[in-house]
């Protein structure tokens, strides 16, 4: 049996609030079979140093083999076109 796909998943859960999109995002991962490198920011000032060192907007970044996927929903489009499940 072949290793699985890596992926690293940057996402967001703070004391009162998980990024919904961080949660949808790993569980396409796993679903789509990936050994997820998962990295939580843990607080307000993680999130904005996070997405400003990666000049993004909002969070999750996933990467997969090593490649800047983006988003939630540009990681649903890239395991659409990669011919993986999401569920």
């Amino acid at each position: 049996m072949p290793d699985p796909r890596e992926a690293t998943l940057y996402r967001m859960v703070l004391p009162d609030h998980e990024c919904p999109f961080g949660l949808r995002a790993k569980q396409m991962l796993e679903s789509a079979g990936f050994a997820i490198d998962e990295h939580i920011l843990r607080s307000r000032d993680e999130v904005d140093a996070f997405k400003a060192e990666h000049g993004i907007p909002t969070t999750p970044l996933i990467f997969i083999d090593g490649e800047r996927i983006g988003g939630s929903s540009d990681l649903a489009k890239h395991l659409e076109s990669s011919g993986s499940s999401v569920n």
